[in-house]
């Protein structure tokens, strides 16, 4: 005679799964959950986009030559969200997140019967100049403004600096290979290194009416735009910064 098989009501294992998932709903919903409707998704997404302009203006970089149009694509709350009622709504920005790019606002509820966290998603576009190469660049070499030409980028699309000016990156050099239509951004370059530690370094100072010029030996790499130590004759080690004409600038 084959084995009575358990009813499923009465089997312990099933009957745990079930208790567990309605200990979860509980959690979530709280004991007077209820279903959005529509109308209060909306006023969700709403406070959420309130919120997002002024916070978003005092982020952007404040430039008046270069001033930026910024494009806002927000996502949308899941309809099917089950959410307490509340009677306080706070927006904010995730830890160490910011609007840049692809980001996300969170929603929590502050005054309610049962407090709840949820997210929209939100792409931050900030379209602006910037100088974008012409043609491809090798590892290591020394650009020049006629590497690149001047059109308007999404400055959003990396989280990398764009280096809005000629003088921020001409005669720096590539940190590696770069290719046509890139932004230069802050870590494509590094400063051209003039000399190297221990190498024989000119030294130059002025003051009203006088200037000096000695030759020392270099304690740091020398790079261009930057602070360099040198010891000269005599032990008195001076700082200054590195010219591209592979001197030291002292000041007095």
């Amino acid at each position: 005679m084959p084995a009575t098989r358990p009813h499923p009501q009465r089997n312990p294992l099933r009957q745990l799964v079930r208790h567990g998932a309605c200990l979860l709903a509980t959690l979530w919903l709280g004991a007077s959950g209820t279903t959005l409707a529509s109308e209060s998704t909306d006023a969700l997404e709403n406070t959420a986009r309130a919120w997002l302009k002024p916070t978003l203006d005092a982020q952007l970089p404040q430039d008046a030559e270069l001033p930026l149009r910024t494009e806002v694509v927000m996502g949308s709350l899941d309809s099917r969200l089950r959410l307490a009622p509340c009677a306080k709504v706070e927006p904010h920005l995730p830890p160490g997140s910011r609007l840049w790019g692809r980001s996300r606002i969170g929603l929590r509820c502050v005054d309610g019967p049962r407090r709840w966290n949820v997210y929209i998603p939100v792409t931050i576009k900030a379209w602006g100049p910037a100088w974008v190469l012409r043609r491809p660049v090798d590892a290591g070499a020394t650009l020049s403004q006629d590497d690149a030409e001047q059109v308007e980028v999404d400055w959003a699309a990396q989280s990398s600096s764009v280096l809005a000016r000629p003088d921020m990156w001409v005669g720096q050099q590539t940190a590696f290979a770069l290719t046509p239509g890139q932004a230069i951004r802050e870590n494509m370059v590094r400063p051209t290194k003039a000399f190297a530690a221990g190498d024989q370094v000119r030294v130059n100072g002025s003051g009203t009416g006088f200037s000096i010029s000695a030759t020392g030996k270099a304690l740091t790499h020398g790079l261009v735009g930057q602070s360099a130590r040198i010891r000269l004759p005599g032990g008195r080690v001076v700082t200054g910064e590195v010219q591209d004409d592979q001197t030291v600038e002292m000041a007095l």
